[in-house]
């Protein structure tokens, strides 16, 4: 928390002297979810890092609390892209993908400099316009669910390639060579497309981590 004290020097001294009357703590509440959230994306291998222009006490008691690998605290806005691109020069390979989570005006600039930038619907339209993904609630816990699905969706497209890529390169030289009769044929492509789109709507099963 920030720290703030009320002083009053008495009025008419020559040389006032301020005496303290009461300190006061301010400080943003953690939002419900958000250790859930935290400990949700790190069962998925991400590697969580916070950037706050708050001060480093403020910052790392936060980073206790729920949970965050890494704390990079008092950043300004344009260091907040630096920041983001020095992460995603580091890695295996010189290289890793970086996503960045932001709502404000002062998010826009990482957002841009990240792989993937996810904003939240409850903040500003800058922060939206910028990030390639939009969560639709300020719900923590829909960042680990939007990696899930788009993993699982990719994971998807690449099956349904490896099984299109096998139909063709088997069926094609059986036809041209004239072991397929166009019926037979025809039933394999048929066959071919039934089963991508199946494998597709297997999709539908997804829930989000934790209401499986």
């Amino acid at each position: 928390r920030t720290v703030s004290f009320v002083a009053a020097a008495p009025a008419g001294d020559a040389a006032p002297r301020p005496r303290v009357l009461g300190l006061l703590a301010f400080g943003d509440a953690i939002k419900p979810g958000a250790t859930g959230a935290i400990a949700a994306l790190r069962r998925l291998g991400v590697r969580t890092v916070l950037l706050t222009g708050d001060n480093a006490g403020a910052a790392a008691a936060v980073a206790r609390a729920i949970g965050l690998d890494e704390v990079r605290a008092q950043v300004l806005p344009e260091q907040k892209a630096e920041v983001v691109r020095a992460l995603r020069a580091t890695g295996s390979g010189g290289s890793q993908v970086v996503a960045m989570v932001g709502d404000g005006v002062n998010d826009a600039p990482a957002l841009a400099a990240a792989d993937v930038g996810i904003a939240m619907a409850t903040g500003t339209d800058v922060a939206m316009h910028t990030a390639g993904i939009t969560l639709m609630r300020g719900d923590p816990a829909l960042v680990p669910a939007a990696i899930d699905v788009s993993r699982r969706t990719y994971a998807k497209i690449r099956q349904n390639l490896f099984w299109a890529f096998v139909y063709n390169v088997v069926g094609i030289p059986l036809a041209a060579l004239g072991y397929l009769s166009p019926v037979v044929a025809g039933a394999a492509m048929a066959l071919s497309s039934v089963s991508v789109v199946t494998n597709a709507l297997t999709l539908r099963r997804w829930r989000p981590p934790g209401e499986a």
